[in-house]
């Protein structure tokens, strides 16, 4: 087992289980969900940190959990935990603005915060923030959520930036990935007349496999990818 850390949120179902799955034997890996009981048969030498992430007292006291325990050993960071809301905006509730941004954007953005330190100091270290193909695109019903998902592609962006200026001499890498419509509970909700009209606009006519983007995620934090820095991969079976 390697002595590198990586964090995983949402890593309890979908997409991020899938990553933990792949993951887990190179890597020793430290497991978010909201609750400890989302997981079962974890394997001992891996770590559970969980919080709710749409409570920013708990977001906090994750934030500082994963310095204190983990961070002079922390190699990787990927931010997938994300919610939706599908609806209108005129009919959306502030409250679930809040949460979405909260959420899907606040919560990376912090986390992002809590490990830079340790990895100038390291001169090292991989962030994949888990953007959308409707952080580009946009989608009706989905106004924030897309921003959410946009936001995080531009903070990518600029903090691979932000490092370099910092500190010249580093292997420090910051990206995104934007996976398309991809086989999970999320896209399980969405109504079969939406979900034909979506296959329409994908050229590889079908939506995407939960394995296929672990399979990108794992290959981004490996040394083989050490050259692929400051930009949003896009694993959407070519959407249009």
């Amino acid at each position: 087992m390697s002595e590198k850390k990586i964090l995983i949120t949402g890593a309890s179902r979908g997409l991020g289980l899938a990553i933990s799955n792949l993951l887990s034997k190179e890597y020793t890996l430290i497991l978010h969900a909201t609750r400890e009981e989302s997981f079962t048969n974890v394997d001992p030498k891996h770590h559970l940190l969980c919080a709710d992430l749409s409570d920013p007292g708990q977001l906090n006291e994750f934030c500082k959990r994963l310095k204190k325990e983990h961070g002079d050993t922390l190699y990787g960071v990927v931010n997938n935990a994300g919610i939706t809301f599908d609806k209108p905006l005129i009919y959306q509730p502030e409250n679930e603005i809040d949460r979405l941004l909260q959420v899907n954007l606040k919560a990376p953005i912090m986390i992002c915060k809590a490990v830079m330190k340790q990895f100038l100091l390291n001169k090292s270290g991989v962030i994949i923030n888990v953007s959308s193909c409707v952080g580009e695109t946009g989608n009706a019903f989905q106004a924030v959520y897309s921003a959410t998902k946009a936001g995080l592609a531009a903070l990518s962006k600029s903090l691979a930036r932000e490092v370099s200026a910092l500190n010249e001499e580093h292997s420090i890498r910051i990206l995104s990935i934007a996976p398309g419509f991809i086989e999970t509970d999320m896209t399980d909700k969405i109504p079969e007349n939406y979900r034909q009209d979506y296959l329409k606009a994908i050229p590889a006519n079908r939506f995407g496999k939960v394995n296929e983007v672990a399979e990108v995620v794992a290959f981004l934090l490996s040394d083989k990818a050490s050259y692929i820095n400051g930009t949003n991969i896009n694993i959407n079976g070519g959407i249009l």
